[in-house]
């Protein structure tokens, strides 16, 4: 989906209603999904600081868990100072982020353009731990996405569903989930900067945490098929949270995820991922069931010069999400 727009259409209290009544199968959800114009656009916003990518770069993809305080977040981000940002879990007029758009915010902080995709409409508050941070009893809009910033403009963006059954909407499916009635499915969003190098295709991704090894597989094929289409015969960065190891009982490793290998035989590298676990517990998630690895970085046509892992926890010991930020600099 290529189309852009400034302001995502408000979703409707009558188109509210009609989504929680709907029966929850696939068919439904799909039906819906395409009648909520938010739901199939790319929101670009903010100004860039500059025209061209340098030949050297800094990426981060950091999963901000809602981002509960985006000033802050983008501050800690600047201490490795990346020329592109790629989030998910970014809230848009949630009621546990104060109704902001915090990936607006943080491209301001920050001095980016954005683009920005709605992964879920989230049609209640959310779970006991956000509803603490609640601002009020309603979201004005109730988006929750991915985003890309980026410190030079866009020169094309597209948004891709990685599967549209309604993976938490539908009965039908096996994972729907009372506690968070939502519409929408897991998304990448990509886009093409110019570099000093030429043209670099980016991508912010969030695969399936509710799924299996297989079901993150056909994810992230039809993402690196989407990529080939969209950006042919150009260098490209994927980075995101992969969900790698969940649902993958007794050891939740994620090395048995066959979507490394997938990504391998295309020409992509995971190399520009720093070593070690990216989760910690945080503010929404007191208690996680354990450490994982869940972020990663795969890179084709592309030099890595350095990588690391910046933890989550600010200068005043808060951990600002369930998942520290991961980063690599690379060579055009």
């Amino acid at each position: 989906m290529s189309q852009t727009v400034t302001a995502l259409p408000l979703v409707e209290d009558e188109m509210r209603a009609r989504i929680l009544s709907s029966p929850k199968t696939a068919a439904a959800h799909r039906d819906l999904l395409a009648e909520v114009p938010a739901m199939n656009a790319v929101q670009l916003g903010g100004t860039a600081r500059a025209t061209v990518l340098p030949a050297d770069l800094t990426v981060a993809a950091w999963n901000v868990e809602r981002c509960l305080f985006p000033e802050d977040t983008a501050a800690h981000l600047a201490g490795i100072a990346p020329d592109i940002v790629l989030l998910s879990e970014v809230d848009h007029g949630m009621a546990r982020t104060s109704q902001r758009h915090t990936t607006e915010v943080m491209a301001a902080e920050l001095g980016m353009t954005y683009a920005f995709g709605v992964e879920f409409l989230e049609l209640d508050l959310g779970g006991p731990t956000e509803r603490e941070f609640c601002s009020d009893d309603f979201n004005a809009r109730g988006w929750h996405g991915n985003a890309i910033l980026s410190s030079v403009p866009f020169v094309k963006t597209a948004m891709l569903r990685l599967n549209d059954h309604g993976h938490w909407f539908a009965a039908d499916e096996g994972a729907a989930d009372p506690q968070q009635p939502r519409l929408g499915d897991r998304m990448a969003l990509l886009a093409v900067v110019d570099g000093a190098g030429g043209p670099l295709c980016v991508v912010s991704t969030h695969l399936e945490s509710n799924g299996t090894a297989a079901h993150r597989h056909a994810q992230f094929d039809r993402l690196l098929q989407a990529i080939d289409r969209f950006a042919p015969d150009m260098p490209v960065l994927i980075g995101g949270d992969l969900n790698t190891g969940n649902h993958l009982p007794p050891d939740f490793d994620w090395r048995r995820e066959t979507l490394f290998a997938l990504a391998e035989q295309q020409g992509y590298d995971w190399g520009n991922t720093a070593d070690g676990p990216t989760t910690r517990p945080s503010l929404i998630t007191p208690h996680p069931d354990r450490v994982m690895k869940l972020d990663w970085f795969a890179a084709r046509g592309l030099s890595g010069t350095a990588k690391g892992v910046l933890s989550s926890v600010d200068a005043n010991g808060r951990p600002l999400s369930d998942h520290d930020c991961v980063w690599c600099s690379i060579r055009m």
